[in-house]
This record gives structure tokens, sequence and C-alpha cells, in this order.
């Protein structure tokens, strides 16, 4: 089974996320870039369905050069190879250009399964599974918390706000991931050695056939028109408790309209 997991380079959480006054665009170099978070999950996923199914695992990424650092992390996980989409083109990509680059770029690479986290950390938009799938033709497989393939068959538990929808589909298809999936492996050190020596191919736009008048900042579908800095964090509320706490804690939430 040929399955590709998307991953993403993000700033992390722990530090402080801000915008560039210029393009209003993400200031990646003032923070530490990571592996996003929910994408570990993915690619913890694809390594079970390749352990259970057989096959290969590719890990494709689209982000600056230094997005590298996250790429060996996920082959050191046990990913088989990797290709990374990096071109000053694609600075300022959208989701929807981000997803029509990738699907070039798995135009290429070929795929029965494509598996995502459900969001990343810096965006949350959530939606680049969907937009993935659609220009692919494939069915989508959203927020899933199981999967269980059989054949050509696929079927996910999709996570829902009241338990969870049984979905199942044909083979190829896209799959978001949600948290609760699993837990995924800390990188041996026997892993992170290996990680240096597997396949890594590195493409521009003109290699994954992407046009440039479809890419990066000048021609997005969406614009940050205006931004500020967050208010500090207002101090909290202290009832003291002289016999009338339960009373005062019960205003404060009947005022927040938790009750």
């Amino acid at each position: 089974m040929n399955i590709v997991v998307c991953v993403k380079q993000v700033p992390d959480t722990e530090t402080t996320r801000t915008l560039k006054s210029d393009d209003r665009t993400l200031d990646r170099a003032a923070a530490d870039g990571v592996l996003n978070e929910l994408d570990e999950y993915a690619v913890e996923e694809a390594l079970r369905i390749k352990e259970a199914h057989g096959g290969e695992v590719t890990v494709l990424t689209m982000g600056p050069d230094k997005a590298t650092d996250t790429i060996r992390k996920a082959l050191s996980m046990g990913a088989d190879k990797a290709v990374h989409l990096t071109d000053e083109a694609l600075v300022g990509s959208d989701a929807l250009q981000t997803s029509y680059a990738i699907q070039q770029v798995l135009g290429r690479t070929g795929f029965d399964l494509v598996v995502l986290g459900s969001e990343s950390t810096d965006a949350r938009t959530g939606v680049l599974a969907a937009m993935l799938a659609e220009r692919l033709g494939v069915p989508q497989l959203s927020l899933a918390n199981k999967v269980e393939i059989d054949g050509s068959s696929i079927r996910v538990q999709r996570q829902t706000d009241y338990g969870y929808d049984k979905v199942e589909a044909t083979l190829p298809a896209v799959v978001s991931v949600v948290e609760k999936i699993n837990e995924p492996r800390y990188p041996s050190f026997k892993g992170i050695m290996a990680a240096k020596k597997k396949p890594f191919e590195t493409l521009g736009i003109a290699d994954a056939g992407i046009d440039a008048a479809q890419v990066g900042l000048a021609n997005a579908a969406t614009e940050v028109v205006d931004f500020a800095e967050a208010p500090p964090r207002e101090r909290g509320q202290i009832v003291k408790d002289e016999g009338e706490g339960g009373v005062a804690a019960a205003e404060f939430l009947a005022s927040k309209k938790f009750i």
C-alpha cells in the first residue's frame, strides 16, 4: 500500500507567535519550528497501517528549507522516504493554494491513502483534507479516531460531539485523524540514525508541474487585512469566602451564562 502522510512545520506553541508587519503573514523565523503535533498522530497511524497491511509510508511537506528538520523526525519515527516541496514562489500560499500544490506532488508520487492531522496548530483552518480530497476526486473521511482497512475498503469512526459516526469508502482516499486515535511513538536512536540514509527528494514548483500564477501571497484568495496584539490577560476575580462564597461563585457563573 502506498501511504502518503502530509505534515507541516509550525512555530512551537510554547513560544510567542507574531505576524510580520509588511505582509501580515506568520513570522516563522521568530520561533522555533517543530512538527505539527496533530501530524504526529497521522504519521503514527500511517505506520500502524503499514505494519498491518504492508507497503511504504512517504512523508510529504511543503515549506521552507528548515522544514527538513520536521521531515527527519517523521522519518526517524519509521516512515520510509520523504518529499519536500520548497520554493520561494510558494511563500504566503493559503489553504486553497496549498491543496493545489500538494495535489500536484501527489500526482507525481501516487497514493492509495493520504493521511493528515485534523488541523495545524498555526492556522487552525482544518480544511486542507477536504480541499485535497476534492481536488484529487477521492473520498474524504474526516476526524477519524479509528481506521480499519479491508482490501480496498476503508472504514473509520468519525469523532462527533455525540459520539462517533461509522463511515466507509473505497480506496484511494484521504483521511484526517484526531489526537485520540493513537499514541505516537518516540523516535529511537536507531531510528534517528537510519533516517539520515532514507530517500529524501526535494522539489521546486517546476519539478512538480505547479503553475506559479496559482500559488504565493500575491495570488492568494484570502488576505489578512489587519491585526493587533492580543491584550494582556486580566487578573482573575478573587472571592474570599466569609460565608457568602457559594453565592458569589454562583453569581459569577450566572454572569458568564454558565448557569
